[in-house]
């Protein structure tokens, strides 16, 4: 029993020893941004391509398994098929992540164009965010051979909190200090002080600065609609 014990906090005091040494390597090992942020966390795993048009605030904090993407052609090694030819896109991509910006884990950036998060931005576990998407007009092509379309800016604003395996397509705004629930696809824009759900993700409830509590867009239509209209 005591040796169980001994044994115990020695595996204990050795994982903390590795955890120690894992962000001490995670720390030396970032690459160099578009910018220089102070107190900035990356953890491992994670994949940064070209990091240069990647410009990140101060205290940021990205969790294990991140994959970081600004575009600068397509297709990628890859993405390129061996034996033929493909016309090759190029980009000039940009990511811009805000202060104080937290992400659990397992978050993916994709930009050809331009991806902002602004600051205080909570990011959930597995969020995908991709400015464009694989073509799909030839249906005699394998489509990660046709070129990338849909290319649109993608902006998250202040304060948001974005839930578990969200994903967000191109064009989209989510408005300030607005929530996306857990597993919604967001086609659409979003309106500051929302909470959206859904896929496609649909706004179900706003703020009411009146009354300062949430209330159903269901709830909120009916107020406005004039009398004697159903």
């Amino acid at each position: 029993m005591i040796l169980k014990k001994i044994a115990k906090k020695l595996i204990i005091k050795l994982g903390v020893e590795i955890q120690k040494v894992q962000n001490s390597v995670a720390q030396a090992s970032l690459p160099e941004f578009g910018n220089n942020p102070n107190n900035l966390r990356i953890e491992l795993p994670r994949r940064i391509i070209n990091p240069e048009k990647i410009f990140l605030g101060n205290n940021v904090s990205i969790g294990p398994g991140s994959f970081l993407i600004a575009m600068t052609h397509y297709p990628t090694v890859s993405m390129q098929h061996p034996d033929k030819q493909q016309s090759l896109q190029r980009f000039n991509s940009r990511i811009t992540i805000g202060n104080r910006v937290t992400s659990t884990g397992g978050l993916q950036v994709a930009a050809q164009g331009e991806i902002t998060i602004e600051d205080d931005v909570m990011l959930a576990s597995n969020i995908l965010l991709n400015d464009g998407l694989h073509g799909y007009e030839n249906t005699n092509k394998p489509y990660k051979y046709q070129k990338i379309c849909r290319i649109a800016p993608i902006s998250i604003r202040r304060g948001c909190w974005i839930g578990q395996n969200v994903v967000i397509l191109p064009g989209v705004t989510i408005g300030e200090l607005s929530i996306i629930g857990a597993n919604s696809v967001v086609t659409g824009s979003v309106p500051d002080r929302c909470i959206a759900v859904g896929n496609p993700a649909r706004v179900i409830k706003r703020w009411e600065e009146s009354s300062q509590r949430w209330v159903s867009v269901a709830a909120v239509d009916r107020q406005e609609r004039p009398l004697g209209r159903e």
